[in-house]
């Protein structure tokens, strides 16, 4: 049994006519997927929305619909542009055993040392990560600690991540998530050195060749 549950009832209105619905405070939806044929279904708008704001797409929730309950993922949720409400919501049914790609929310935790101590800033990557495992294995979210990034420079990357045997990361395996680095203006700083080192070593250049030009004038 899935950790979300919720009641629905089959819908039998479709097309235009779905808006005499949403003025019952009801949302239409759609259940679909390889183990089942898809079924209309509504469902009260309220606990809709909690379940939503909970579950999100990566939990598992069941769905009792006819008589029958089906375990889903919310796939798809469609809002309205300015009121924000819950236009339409569309339920992937699972395969418990078969394996499912879906992107997963990356938190990141604790604190770099090079960030604490002034050293650096950090930049970040994705905000998520795709992985693909059994409907049992799926994670709310990604944990990925900062503690470990004690020097500018540091970073984490996809293939630093390790989610065990039963998860795959399908994301390339170079793709940084985090990284330390100088702070811009301390980077621009340095930068004006360098360029500054850069015009006194040809400055030094051109007297030396000049008077080597001289030299050779006295000499004729």
């Amino acid at each position: 049994m899935a950790e979300f549950v919720i009641e629905a009832q089959e819908r039998n209105l479709t097309g235009k006519k779905v808006r005499r619905l949403r003025g019952q405070g009801l949302v239409p939806g759609i259940i679909y997927g390889p183990v089942m044929d898809p079924v209309n279904i509504q469902i009260p708008e309220r606990p809709l929305e909690v379940l939503l704001m909970n579950a999100g797409g990566t939990n598992l929730i069941d769905v009792s619909v006819g008589g029958e309950t089906h375990t889903v993922l919310a796939r798809d949720v469609q809002r309205h542009v300015l009121r924000d409400h819950i236009l339409h919501v569309d339920f992937f049914a699972l395969r418990m055993d078969q394996r499912i790609a879906t992107d997963v929310f990356l938190r990141f935790s604790g604190e770099s040392p090079a960030v604490v101590s002034g050293q650096g800033i950090l930049i970040t990557g994705p905000g998520n990560l795709t992985i693909e495992t059994l409907p049992t294995n799926l994670l709310n979210e990604i944990e990925v600690s900062l503690d470990g990034l004690a020097e500018v420079g540091d970073g984490i990357h996809v293939r630093d991540l390790d989610l065990g045997d039963e998860i795959d990361i399908l994301n390339d395996p170079d793709e940084m998530l985090v990284r330390v680095v100088m702070p811009a203006a301390v980077a621009a700083e340095d930068e004006e050195e360098d360029l500054e080192g850069e015009l006194d070593d040809e400055v030094d250049a051109g007297a030396v060749e000049r008077v080597g030009e001289e030299s050779e004038e006295e000499v004729e």
